[in-house]
């Protein structure tokens, strides 16, 4: 409704040349802000006050100006200037009424913008090494990435999500020699893990499923010949990578390579099977390997090179990140010419840009809060614009327990997966609890809570509103008494109550909600949004019999109720989480 405010204000500035040239910069819909107080109107404005410096004029006479030329409408019913020069606006009933009957006759469509063709953006979410199951962790970066690419396509964006597939460097090579080492234990040659290998029960497993046919069981003595000590204090690197040059003599590189790629994808497999289950679906899965298969690592490096940007010290290629505002300068190619995830970094960026997109949105986890910088600065010196790149750091995730803190550690297998949560507090709870908070503040994940059925779970609270109001609706067929919708479309004069206003005035706001949330990327405005207009819906229901034998005042009440369902169900589909007609 918030357009029907600008509108007028704009309309009425076309009509004042005097102000109309002062407010060529301006846009009305930026002045435009609910009022907090109902005393206060429903809509101010504060366009008198930006215009009093170019406009030369006292605030409150170009408010009175104003004012004067917005004339009558029909869906204001009083404005007023206030204060220093504010433009207060009351909205009439027919107004509210008019936004009752959108929704009806948008439905799943309705607080969905204009599509628009631009800017085209690419949203990068997880991302989480392939090395074993997500976990609780990675399921606050599911939800939350999936949630803002839901209310990004509501506000009109075209919206193209990706899951960067970190599947090449020595972390592969970890997770193939812990998978080999479990094979072998299987097989009975015992060998001292690694510290720094993957310990979880999914290796075991992988280690039962994977195709060893071909590839020959070594003797023990070989596998253990030569392997160095690991360290108690904890400097396993020599050990594990002793491992790794290991298997591979013995089973020559191709050996090892199937053995990594096929620990690879059960992993992901897995991780895609989980999402997916999540409700968490991607449009592109993109290879880090493809990244040196394509040549895009070259064709990133030569840009910079012929760029004049890169420069050679100890053997090294170095990238000049100091130059772009980064803490110190970056190797891209080291002196054994094996580039650096750095590398892969500014060309995964690159290759972005290349593609098409507009805008890029890293979803990543608060730990990589010194990538933004680097990466930013890669795209800065081939060319394109630093702000191109956005990145939403997403805080951490303390699971509870009947008041207790769990651990989690994806090496040591000792965490709750994302699979495990979900198959305790559902997909429902965990969707709407991840994303109640913002992004960038701690969550606390309370599962007790979460699997309550009372009002003090806000997701059950929500849900059992929309399962309420179904029910109504089952309950006056039964009774004979069917709503007539084009009989409440007729008589919306009749939801007089106070309540029955509060809840069409808040159902109101939802298409603002989803533009306010999309541009602050912050879908627990949406949250906040549901829980404050279920609130208002138990408030008219305990308040107001519906199901009342005055026909009019019946379908009235009926249609406000459908209304409010619609825009439940609208939001909760946005955060992925169901809206259920029978609780």
């Amino acid at each position: 409704m918030k357009h029907i405010v600008a509108k007028l204000v704009n309309d009425a500035l076309k009509t004042l040349p005097e102000l109309a040239a002062a407010a060529a910069d301006i846009s009305a819909e930026t002045t435009v802000e609910r009022t907090r107080e109902a005393s206060h109107g429903d809509f101010a404005s504060n366009i008198a006050m930006r215009l009093a410096k170019p406009a030369r004029k006292s605030p409150r006479d170009i408010a009175a100006s104003i004012v004067d030329a917005l004339g009558d409408n029909e869906q204001i019913e009083k404005i007023e200037v206030a204060g220093p020069g504010f433009i207060n606006f009351y909205l009439s009933p027919a107004a509210f009424h008019t936004e009752l009957l959108a929704v009806l006759d948008n439905g799943e469509e309705y607080g969905r913008q204009e599509k628009q063709q631009t800017p085209k953006i690419l949203l990068e979410f997880i991302s989480a090494n392939p090395t074993g199951p997500l976990h609780v962790g990675h399921g606050r970066l599911a939800a939350y990435g999936a949630s803002l690419g839901n209310l990004l396509e509501a506000a009109g964006f075209p919206v193209h999500r990706e899951y960067y597939v970190n599947d090449a460097g020595r972390q592969m090579d970890i997770l193939g020699a812990s998978v080999w080492l479990r094979w072998l234990e299987a097989s009975g040659i015992e060998v001292p893990f690694p510290n720094a290998g993957y310990r979880g029960e999914y290796i075991r497993e992988i280690a039962d499923e994977i195709d060893t046919d071909g590839i020959d069981l070594p003797d023990a003595s070989d596998v253990v010949a030569d392997l160095p000590q690991q360290d108690a204090a904890g400097s396993f690197e020599p050990y594990v990578e002793a491992l790794i040059a290991k298997a591979k003599v013995l089973h020559g590189e191709d050996g090892f390579d199937r053995i990594r790629q096929q620990s690879l994808d059960s992993i992901l497999a897995d991780i895609k099977d989980d999402l997916a289950e999540f409700g968490v679906n991607f449009d592109q899965w993109y290879s880090e390997q493809s990244l040196t298969e394509t040549g895009r690592i070259d064709d990133a490096l030569t840009v910079l090179e012929e760029r004049g940007i890169l420069y050679k010290k100890d053997g090294a290629t170095w990238f000049p990140a100091t130059d772009f505002g980064d803490e110190k300068d970056r190797v891209v190619v080291r002196e054994n010419g094996i580039k650096t995830y750095f590398a892969s970094d500014i060309a995964y960026h690159f290759d972005k840009r290349e593609r098409g997109f507009d805008h890029l949105i890293d979803i990543l986890g608060a730990d990589h809060h010194g990538y933004i910088s680097r990466v930013r600065a890669g795209l800065e010196a081939m060319g394109y614009k630093g702000d191109d790149l956005e990145v939403e750091l997403v805080q951490f995730v303390t699971l509870y327990r009947g008041g207790e803190k769990m651990q989690m550690s994806t090496r040591s297998g000792e965490f709750d997966t994302l699979r495990q949560l979900r198959a305790e507090v559902g997909n429902d709870a965990a969707r709407f609890y991840y994303v109640m908070r913002s992004n960038d503040q701690h969550l606390d994940f309370d599962m007790d809570v979460a699997m309550s059925q009372s009002n003090d779970n806000p997701v059950y609270y929500i849900q059992y509103a929309h399962a309420r109001i179904a029910r109504v609706f089952r309950k006056a067929n039964e009774s004979g008494m069917n709503w007539d919708s084009e009989n409440g479309r007729a008589h919306l004069s009749e939801l007089k109550a106070t309540q029955e206003k509060s809840l069409m005035s808040a159902m109101s706001r939802y298409p603002e909600i989803i533009e306010l949330a999309a541009k602050n990327r912050a879908p627990q405005t949406l949250v906040h949004f549901l829980r404050d207009l279920v609130s208002d819906f138990h408030s008219s229901y305990n308040a107001h019999k519906v199901l009342v034998e005055d026909a009019a005042l019946r379908d009235a009440r009926l249609s406000l109720y459908a209304a409010v369902k619609t825009v439940v169900a609208n939001g909760l589909d946005i955060l992925g989480v169901s809206a259920p007609d029978e609780m």
